[in-house]
């Protein structure tokens, strides 16, 4: 275990890394992951104080970072940002798109507006920063887009409507340009990461018009451990990761049951995603504008989260297993023909 976290550090030195929502929840602890490995990160998002404080982050780890406040939402923006980050470190090797933004409302009471920035934001973000990685990566015929998606992703829920689309949006986008990079014979990877329930910040500043303080829907996962999976797949790219035995039951689970589940989140899935806590009136929210301080990557739910996924780990080091398993068995055959 030890052996593999030195040579993924190595890999991952000198590196240069692009992450969306850098300033809190999963995309800050992607880009402290990376400067802890002494990679150059570029920091995207709205906040230029969480940014700056990631970067002192970074850079205390033995990495370097450059923070790119803007929204993602607009592309002129990205793709200038893009361009930095080349003209400061001569190219990008990986770009994580992971901004978002959202809505916790029924569909009867959520409004077109709100619909409309989630998507920019959620979806055409994605679109935005694949397209001003896909500029300079194509170029050099190399480089790796990493897409942060969810469970959500193929198992909608209740009271999400606006993220679970733009979500389902960003593998439909995705799986389109893999097949044209296959066509083009390009030697950029396209990689997505699906996601279980996570403990972040952006349970405190979502819009919502539950009666309870949102929640993620347990079993919850600290952050570490999306980006611990994220490094990994930057050194193996994948097709897709799921990340957690809930995510991996959720995917499955609307493959093989989808009007069961439907019933089944119906029941439940209001309750999952709030707790007790009633919400403050008038409390502010991050959809339309940022807001101000530092949430850092965690949120309110330490208490409950899981720093490690079994799943994860076996499906990381299932060479090494595999190859374990081959040399135990072919000892005990050994020991057997000896002692016959």
């Amino acid at each position: 275990m030890i052996i593999h976290e030195v040579g993924m550090a190595r890999k991952s030195r000198g590196r240069v890394v692009v992450v969306t929502g850098a300033s809190a929840g999963v995309g800050r602890a992607v880009a402290r992951a990376f400067g802890e490995q002494r990679a150059k990160v570029g920091l995207i998002a709205r906040t230029r104080e969480a940014l700056e404080d990631a970067a002192r982050e970074i850079e205390r780890a033995g990495g370097e970072a450059l923070v790119l406040p803007l929204d993602v939402a607009d592309p002129a923006a990205v793709e200038a940002a893009a361009d930095q980050v080349v003209a400061r470190w001569g190219r990008i090797d990986v770009w994580v798109n992971d901004a978002m933004v959202s809505v916790f409302s029924p569909v009867k009471e959520t409004k077109a507006e709100e619909y409309r920035r989630v998507t920019e934001v959620d979806y055409l973000g994605f679109v935005h920063g694949t397209q001003a990685a896909l500029k300079h990566m194509l170029a050099r015929d190399a480089g790796h887009v990493i897409q942060i998606g969810s469970a959500l992703v193929y198992r909608s829920i209740p009271l999400q409507s606006a993220y679970c689309a733009s979500k389902a949006a960003i593998r439909g986008f995705t799986d389109s340009l893999r097949c044209e990079l296959y066509h083009d014979h390009s030697h950029v990877h396209l990689s997505m990461v699906q996601l279980p329930a996570v403990n972040t910040p952006q349970f405190d500043v979502v819009r919502s018009r539950l009666p309870g303080h949102p929640q993620p829907v347990p079993p919850i996962f600290q952050p570490e451990v999306i980006a611990r999976s994220v490094l990994w797949v930057a050194d193996h790219p994948v097709r897709e990761l799921w990340v957690g035995w809930p995510a991996v039951k959720a995917i499955l689970g609307q493959r093989l049951i989808p009007g069961l589940l439907d019933r089944y989140l119906g029941r439940t899935g209001y309750a999952a995603q709030q707790t007790d806590q009633p919400v403050a009136p008038g409390r502010p929210d991050d959809v339309d504008r940022p807001l101000a301080g530092d949430r850092g990557a965690h949120g309110d739910f330490d208490v409950r989260a899981r720093g490690w996924s079994a799943e994860l780990w076996f499906r990381m080091h299932r060479r090494r297993i595999a190859a374990a398993a081959a040399a135990l068995a072919a000892a005990v055959v050994g020991y057997r023909a000896l002692t016959a």
